[in-house]
């Protein structure tokens, strides 16, 4: 009976398996279209000009690389729930320990950045404080993902259906005005080399500005995490990350094309949509408050998937004795409740920090999250080549969803990001954001070595027992 016990319990702290393959297939896609598009694209054509059309394919074939490792490395370690955790057999249990950790600080402090912008926008329309409007997003959404993973699923698919329905229409309406069928001077693609010529801050600029298109783009690695809780975790795995490209090339790139296309890239204003400026060129009626609309849309979206993200991948970690066992713990409908709580409540503090402090606390918390997704992504790659050479050394066939050009475009993809990374030290608007990341990165190493390492049982004693 007593033995029974503890398997019981590992039956009953199961994620569950109710996420359908719509779901997944949206999840994807929306994690890779967010506000860093319908916003943050007027830093990248401000910075880039029209060239910046170069950098998003720069960055989305990096991307697309990364999400290809990822691909092999889950078709082939189905077992495991988070793409995190791929570091874990390859570099040993301190880069499973980091790179969790690293990942989930920083979703953890996306939910208060999304709840503040989601804030700012709704004020639009409803006159509250931006602290009463944050704090009802967040506990909407702490609801949401305590409900189930079904709950977060469907939320998801009709927020990234609405995504997906505005960038198609945007590109179809603004394309045939760039196209000359809805513009009375006819086509104006003039606007790419009128204005200084394609590349007006000449080519350094253009790598330059992959440094601030990645982070639009990351999001994509979530599908790697939902596809735990689904019924098939390998093939929706394999099937997304086959697709990714296809999606990049269609949401970022075509749409940013029109846009630079349409209007002058001198008239966009970093920090201000130019979606919607490019809608108000073209005099579609209520364009500000359309794009309002579709950007709180990709807010709430990604401020759903922090939730989701972070509440995961704590309670892999707890798994594994790198976060406190009783984070292991699921409700009835197999949710872990406790993490989602846990990232709840982080990131009510994080809007406290937004309100009272935004330019000391909250800056530090934001700019220390600057970093890490390219450490992450870093850690990844090489992650990938070891697990490949140590597949090779023991004479074991190809795995089923290989790498392109092993270990070339491996190699480029692990060059790439350290690129990223150096870029990032070297430019003044991202350097604040780099060498901040480093303390968290110094953090929880020490954390490494203080805790998990200490809590390390020895062999010959007993397993500690589970805590109810």
């Amino acid at each position: 009976m007593h033995a029974a016990q503890p398997a019981a319990e590992a039956e009953q702290n199961t994620l569950s398996r109710s996420l359908r393959p719509r779901h997944v297939a949206m999840i994807t896609i929306g994690g890779v279209i967010g506000a860093g598009l319908f916003v943050g694209s007027s830093v990248a054509i401000a910075a880039a000009g029209p060239a910046i059309l170069i950098s998003y394919v720069l960055t989305g074939l990096l991307v697309f690389l990364i999400m290809r490792m990822l691909g092999e490395m889950a078709v082939e370690m189905p077992q495991i729930r988070s793409f995190t955790e791929f570091t874990r057999p390859a570099l040993g249990n301190w880069a499973g320990f980091s790179v969790g950790w690293l990942y989930w600080y920083f979703w953890v402090v996306v939910i208060p950045v999304e709840a503040i912008a989601g804030a700012g926008i709704i004020q639009r329309w409803l006159p509250l404080p931006t602290w009463e409007i944050g704090a009802a997003l967040m506990l909407l959404m702490t609801l949401v993902n305590l409900m189930s993973a079904r709950a977060y699923g469907e939320f998801e698919f009709w927020f990234s259906s609405i995504k997906v329905a505005a960038i198609i229409v945007f590109i179809v309406v603004v394309g045939a005005h760039a196209f000359g069928f809805r513009s009375a001077g006819g086509p104006t693609f003039g606007n790419l080399v009128e204005h200084g010529g394609f590349a007006p801050r000449g080519p350094f600029a253009v790598l330059a500005a992959v440094t601030t298109v990645i982070w639009s783009m990351m999001g994509a690695e979530v599908v790697t995490i939902a596809a735990a809780e689904s019924p098939e975790p390998a093939k929706a795995v394999a099937r997304m990350t086959s697709t990714i490209m296809t999606r990049i090339l269609l949401f970022y790139v075509c749409s940013i094309f029109v846009i630079v296309s349409t209007v002058p890239w001198t008239s966009v204003v970093s920090g201000q949509s130019p979606f919607t400026l490019a809608l108000d060129g073209i005099n579609f009626p209520y364009a500000s408050d359309v794009m309002a609309a579709v950007i709180l849309t990709a807010v709430l979206s990604c401020l759903n998937s922090s939730f989701y993200v972070a509440s995961r991948v704590l309670f892999v970690l707890a798994s594994r004795g790198d976060a406190p066992h009783w984070l292991v713990r699921t409700n009835r409908r197999h949710v872990p409740a406790r993490a989602v709580l846990l990232a709840s409540a982080v990131g009510f503090a994080g809007v406290a920090a937004a309100i009272l402090s935004p330019s000391v606390v909250f800056a530090f918390l934001v700019n220390a999250s600057g970093a890490i997704i390219a450490i992450i992504y870093l850690a990844i790659g090489v992650a990938q080549v070891r697990t490949r050479r140590a597949r090779e050394r023991a004479g074991a066939p190809p795995p089923a969803l290989p790498m392109w050009l092993f270990p070339w475009l491996s190699y480029l993809a692990i060059a790439g990001m350290a690129m990223v990374l150096v870029a990032m030290a070297l430019t003044p608007s991202h350097r604040a954001e780099f060498w901040t990341s480093t303390i968290s990165i110094a953090v929880v190493l020490l954390a490494w070595v203080l805790f998990r390492r200490s809590a390390e049982q020895p062999e010959n004693e007993p397993s500690r027992a589970p805590v109810s």
